[in-house]
């Protein structure tokens, strides 16, 4: 019978490459429970549908060592980006945005009719019936004056929940990585125990303070945990 022993280099071989496997096969089983909403790419501006509510916010993109992006500029105007799409909500609950804004929009309180404008922010929506009115929709906002975990009901329909995730107060033009409970949010705002979301909007609009913002959207994606 033939015996052998190991080094204690070929044991720290092994127990490198054991490891190595541990975070591959980790990061593999991450990814197969994340799912990327936007890429930013050329292909995908053309297809999202265009959410207008007065003029047209710019939309460009860009790129950095970091991936893709979305630039958003506003003055005086209100128009998002929308993307139908079926989010589960046992499997991925969590909403993750990273979001930067580079011009925010001062000392406006948009509680308030004609100051419900946000520089940024990102909007999940269930379908509940046959007409966009009858849609219950999340607003995560970057707000300038409010804090996160802050929520109101829009004061323009109350089929939508503004729900602060960033404020400018504490971070202004860094970017900044967010998440919520998207499940959990829609029973405690609604009172609803919802299995999926339909869509997802991003918008920037300063229609109703007529002044301007810049911001920057990129990695929106929904995940376990």
């Amino acid at each position: 019978m033939t015996s052998f022993t190991l080094s204690t280099n070929n044991m720290k071989c092994i127990k490198l490459m054991f490891l190595a496997c541990l975070i591959s096969v980790y990061s593999q089983l991450a990814k197969a429970n994340e799912v990327r909403v936007f890429d930013f790419t050329p292909t995908e501006l053309e297809s999202l549908d265009k959410r207008k509510l007065k003029g047209e916010t710019i939309y460009t993109l860009g790129s950095d060592e970091n991936g893709n992006f979305l630039k958003a500029e506003t003055n005086a105007t209100g128009s998002g980006l929308g993307k139908e799409i079926k989010i589960n909500l046992n499997e991925t609950p969590f909403i993750n945005i990273t979001w930067k804004v580079e011009q925010g929009l001062g000392d406006i309180d948009p509680k308030q009719k004609n100051m419900h404008d946000f520089a940024a922010r990102v909007f999940v929506a269930k379908q509940m019936g046959m007409t966009p009115l009858s849609n219950k929709a999340i607003n995560f906002a970057y707000s300038n004056k409010y804090q996160p975990a802050e929520y109101w009901v829009s004061p323009w329909t109350k089929s939508s929940v503004d729900y602060v995730l960033s404020s400018s107060e504490q971070v202004m033009n860094e970017w900044i990585t967010v998440k919520a409970n998207v499940k959990e949010l829609y029973k405690q705002l609604y009172d609803l125990d919802l299995d999926d979301i339909d869509g997802v909007a991003i918008f920037a609009d300063t229609d109703n303070t007529k002044l301007s913002s810049v911001s920057y959207f990129r990695d929106i994606y929904f995940s376990s945990q």
